[in-house]
Order: C-alpha cells, then structure tokens, then sequence
C-alpha cells in the first residue's frame, strides 16, 4: 500500500530537510525517493513521495503532478505491482500529453508497456512500446535503448529468441554508445540467457564478461560506482550458473567467492542469484549441508518473490536428496511447487484484476459514450423541436400577419364602401329636401295663404301671404309645430284635424291664427304623395286646390307600394335595434324626423308605429320620412351586417321604383 502522507513536521525530521524554499523542499523530496528507490527501500521511497505530494497546493501544478505519479508507478512496479503501476504510468502519460511534453509521452509508453508485458498483455505492450519508439524517432530522441531493451523483453517472453535478440544488441549498441554501462549490463544478462536457453554456455560467458569488464570500467570512472557494484554481483551469479553448464564447478567456485569478497568489502546485500549459485556450488563440490544452511538462512533473511523462493526451495530438494532425506527433499521440491503455484496464481490474479479492470473501463466508457450519445440525441431533438416550434411559430405569425393585413384591406374597402354608401345616402336626403325646396318655391310664387303640413303638424312649407295671417317670419314656423302658434283650445283642434285627415279626404275649421280674428281653414291631403297635409286659409277666392296634382285614379300597384313601405320601416327600425341597441323612440329622437309624445306618462312615436303596420298605415303616408329613416339608419349603422344593409339598400330601391311608377301614373 502507498504510505501515508506524513505532517510537515515529521517530513523534515524524517528525511532531514533543511530550511528551504517550498520547491527546493520539493525536488530534495523527489531526489530522496529515487534514491530510496534504487537502494530498494521501496517503503521509504514511498513516505518521501507522499511527503512530496503534501507540498503540492497548486491544482495547476500539473508538472509537479506529473513527476510525483511517475514516481508512484515506479515504486509500484518495483514492488511487484504491475496493474497498480499500469495505473498510475496512465495517469502520467495523460499529464504529458496535456503538457504536450512528447519526451515525456515516450519515456510513459515505454513504462505503461514494461507494465503491460508484467501483466501479460503482450500486444498492448508491443502497442505502447512501439509508438514510444516512433515518438522517439519523431523528436530525435537517441535514448532509445530502454524501449528497446523492453521491445526484446516482450519477444523474449514470446518465445521468440531470435526477434528478440536482434533487439536486444540494437539496445546494447545504444546504452554502449552512450556509456551506459549499468543499463548495457541488463542488456548483457538478458542475452547470456537466451544463450543458456540454447545451449551455449561459452556465449553466455563471453557476454557476460564483457559486461563485467565494463562494470569495472565504470567502478573506477567513479560514475555511480555502487551501483555498479551491486550490478557486478549479478554478473558474476551469471557467470557461475555458465560456468556450472559447462561443467566447470572450480571456475563456479572462483566467481562465486569474488562476488562473495566484492560484497563483504562493500557491504552489499546478496542478490538471490548470487544465494542461489553459491548454495549450487557447495552442493556440487560435495557440501550439500553448507548449500541448505546458506539457502535456509538466506530465505529467513529477507522476503523474497514467490520465483526466487522456488527456485531455492528446489536447490534445498535436491541439497536433501544429496544429503540423503528423500522425504524431507519432497516436502522441500513439494514446497516450491506451491511457491510456484502461487506466482503463477499471482501473475493470473493480476492479469484478471487487469482484464476485469479494463473491461470495467471499457464498460463504463461504452456507457458514458451511449450516454452522450444519448444526450446528444435528446439535444438534437430539441433543438429539432425548438426550430420546429420556431418555424411553425414564425409561419403562424406570417399567416396572423397576413390575416391581419387581409382584414385590414377588407375593413378599408368596407370602409370605403360604407363612406361612399354615406357619401350615396347624404346625397339622397339631399335630394328629399330639394323637393321640399321646390315646394316652397312653388308656394312662393302664389299669393295664397297656404302651408304643407305634416302628421303632426310641422310645417314643411309656408307661403307669404299665410307668414303674413300668422304674423309671423317664415324661419319662427319653418320646422315648427304649427298647434304651439295658436291658442290652445285651437290648437287642440287643429290636432285632432290632423288626426283624422290621415284616413279622410279633408276636413275644414275654424281657427284664429292671430289671435284676434276668426278664419275659415280647410285641411286635405296633397295629391302629391308624400304624407304632407294643405292648409288653406281661407282670405281669397283662389282656391288652395292649385297646388295639388290633377286628379288621377290610383295606380293598380298602391296597395303593394304601402305594404312595402310597412315592410320598409320595419326592416328599418329592426336595424337599427340590432346595430345600435337602442330602441325605436332613440331613433325618433335621434333621427328628428319622427315626433316623440308623451302618452300617460310613456314616450312614444305614435306617427311612426303607424308605418309599422299596414292596417294602420294612413291612407295618404310620408313615404318620403320613411325613406329617410331608412338613410338615417344607413348612415349610422356602422355595424350593421352587410347582409342586412344590402336587404335594406334593396328595399330602399324598390320603394324608390314605386314612387316614379305612380309619379308616371303606372
């Protein structure tokens, strides 16, 4: 497990740091760990890395990150970690690639493939280790020979000795080049192995002699002379193990005393091959019980890897066997099968945990990726549905708008229509009045004393001569009840006269229109049409009689003339109710063509209600007033339906037909 991050306090006692800059603090940190490291005190390695990570605040930090996570799967490798070591090389080679640092890319694939190979996933290592050495290549980059070394480890462990020894002298040539003399010596063992796999243990010497001299070339250039130390006591293990297959067990014994006296001068401790070959040769030199006492004193020394204790647990078998206990030689070679089960269950422990962890991660990436995709799907479909809805909007506001702009063309032509049916309908209550002018006209080129009268006895016109009985101007009477210029008992007279003249042919009385004198007065209907009333005094032998139309018979289509003038009122009136709400007496007023009484305390127009039923329509009636109704509600019906107004504009025509028809005797 990686060691806890210590307090600062405890940092500084533990590894003796001196008062310095936090970065400085840093770096001396990250130096002891690799130091820690290459003495194989991993532990320690492990408690300066995460004293150095405690110094780390920055989240931006991303190289001081980088370094320390590097360095964390380092230790993890060399502890015999290879998944959690793949993990954390990951980790690193995703920094520097964020950094964008190439070189530091290469030297993490090269690590995440050595990781890859220790777990057993050969492919993705050659995968790894070859894109590290294209990237290398790329930049320039002539330290190649790590991946190249690591590239023959993988063709090694494929059992493809040859493959894998063309690249292991391409790496020697470049760590020789170099002077790389420890890294070359690793180089040296792997290719001395594959010489003892096929059998020849002179090749395997000379290779490792070779690496020897160099060792010792760099012992005495001073260049990392302890590690080299420790590297010779490697090479001469190896040497003793050639030696031994050919045969040459003095040759063995030399060596192994050499590496023996190099490690007691130096206080070195023994490597497991150097245990192991120094146990072979006492064996074989006839010493079987100093072989097992130097191999179980080495195994209760220091914890070795399940390899190591079966490869010595099967010297012990066969240091047994020599010695004469073939029991205890089978508990012993028993022994190291199951340390060798166990490595072998160890290294597939890992290669599962591996797989199931990549596969998990696989997993979880094919979910997240359906997830996007899915996410992407559901943004995609409302952004389809937002322009969708957008579009469907903007196509609703161009048909409203093109709606609006139709009603607002149509309410113009209707306006216009209604302004030229205003125009149409003000130019026809002209032309009523003009007749009216015409008749006061005609009574002013006579010098009778005559007045035209309507059903409630407003004076439609008056000559001079009957001003002149009234004494009164013509513009006092023009428009003007006629009953409220005489005394009330004649003036009650007179409308009860009125009364009764719609329904007969005349009626006389007497009246004093001055107030003074008593005048003979004879009221009838004018021949003319039209409802008007002659009023006649009687102060000439002229008779009034001049001014009505020559006697005709009635046309044969009168009757149906008043029915339609009944029909005429009526529509009128229902139009008016309809357009404006209000009732027939507000159209009397209104309109100021129809007189408004007062019956038992009730407004009523009783001249009008007369013209909406033909039983009690007079006998003579004001079909001019009835048509100017009909143009007053025209002219002020703005809401009226256009079907109702083109029912009404017919009538209008129609009742206009019957009076040129009788006008032309018809």
């Amino acid at each position: 497990m990686p060691a806890q991050p210590l307090p600062a306090g405890d940092c500084h006692q533990t590894f003796e740091l001196a008062e310095a800059t936090a970065p400085a603090i840093f770096r001396a940190l990250l130096s002891h760990a690799d130091q820690q490291r290459a003495d194989g005190q991993l532990e320690g390695a492990a408690a300066a890395l995460a004293c150095a990570a405690a110094r780390v605040t920055d989240e931006e930090d991303s190289r001081s990150r980088y370094e320390l996570v590097r360095r964390r799967g380092l230790i993890e490798y060399a502890d015999g970690r290879p998944t959690d070591a793949l993990a954390s090389f990951e980790c690193a080679l995703s920094v520097a690639e964020h950094l964008g640092d190439k070189s530091a890319i290469a030297k993490q694939l090269k690590n995440v493939g050595s990781s890859l190979r220790r777990i057993g996933d050969y492919s993705g290592a050659m995968h790894a280790l070859s894109r590290g050495l294209t990237l290398q290549h790329e930049i320039g980059d002539a330290a190649i020979g790590p991946v190249l070394n690591n590239i023959a480890d993988v063709y090694r462990d494929l059992e493809q000795p040859d493959e894998a020894e063309r690249y292991y002298r391409q790496a020697l040539s470049v760590f020789r080049s170099e002077g790389h003399y420890v890294q070359a010596m690793h180089v040296y063992d792997s290719l001395s192995a594959l010489a003892l796999d096929r059998g020849d243990a002179t090749m395997a010497s000379e290779l490792l002699n070779t690496a020897l001299h160099d060792l010792r070339l760099a012992v005495e250039g001073g260049a990392d002379a302890e590690g080299a130390r420790r590297y010779q006591l490697l090479v001469l293990a190896g040497l003793a193990q050639a030696s031994l297959s050919r045969g040459d067990v003095t040759q063995a014994r030399e060596q192994v005393a050499e590496a023996l006296a190099l490690a007691d001068a130096h206080r070195l401790p023994l490597p497991g091959e150097l245990e192991l070959q120094a146990a072979r040769v006492d064996r074989l030199s006839g010493a079987p019980d100093a072989a097992l006492t130097r191999l179980r004193t080495a195994l209760d020394s220091r914890a070795w890897g399940p390899a190591m204790q079966a490869q010595m647990l099967r010297e012990i078998s066969l240091g047994m066997e020599q010695a004469g206990q073939p029991g205890q030689a089978l508990s012993a070679l028993r022994e190291a099968y199951e340390r060798e089960v166990e490595d072998l269950r160890a290294q597939r422990d890992r290669g599962l945990a591996w797989s199931n962890a990549r596969f998990n991660l696989s997993e979880s990436r094919r979910q997240l990726a359906e997830a996007e995709e899915r996410a992407r799907h559901r943004t995609l479909q409302l952004w389809l549905i937002l322009v969708s809805s957008a579009a469907l909007l903007a196509v609703l506001i161009l048909l409203f708008w093109h709606r609006q702009q139709r009603m607002r063309v149509m309410e113009a032509a209707r306006r216009e229509r209604y302004e030229q049916a205003l125009q149409h309908y003000q130019r026809e209550a002209n032309t009523l009045a003009q007749d009216r002018q015409l008749l006061q006209a005609l009574l002013d080129s006579r010098e009778d004393a005559v007045a035209l009268l309507d059903a409630e006895g407003q004076v439609s016109a008056i000559s001079r001569a009957a001003c002149r009985a009234f004494n009164a101007p013509r513009e006092s009477l023009e428009g003007q009840s006629l009953p409220d210029y005489l005394q009330p008992a004649d003036a009650a007279e007179l409308r009860a006269a009125l009364e009764r003249l719609e329904d007969a042919g005349s009626h006389s009385l007497l009246l004093s229109v001055d107030g003074r004198t008593t005048q003979a007065v004879e009221l009838r209907p004018w021949e003319g049409g039209d409802g008007l009333i002659v009023l006649e005094l009687q102060t000439s032998p002229t008779p009034a009689s001049e001014l009505q139309s020559e006697p005709t018979n009635e046309p044969a289509g009168r009757e149906e003339f008043r029915r339609h003038l009944v029909e005429l009122m009526l529509l009128a009136v229902e139009g008016w109710e309809r357009c404006t709400g209000l009732n027939r007496i507000e159209l009397a007023e209104r309109s100021r063509i129809w007189r408004v009484n007062i019956d038992d305390g009730r407004l009523r127009a009783r001249a009008m209600e007369r013209y909406l039923s033909l039983s009690k329509l007079p006998k003579n009636p004001r079909w001019r007033d009835v048509l100017r109704t009909a143009y007053y509600v025209l002219g002020n019906g703005e809401k009226m339906p256009d079907e109702l107004r083109v029912d009404l504009q017919q009538r209008i025509d129609l009742a206009l037909a019957f009076t040129r028809r009788i006008a032309l005797g018809d």
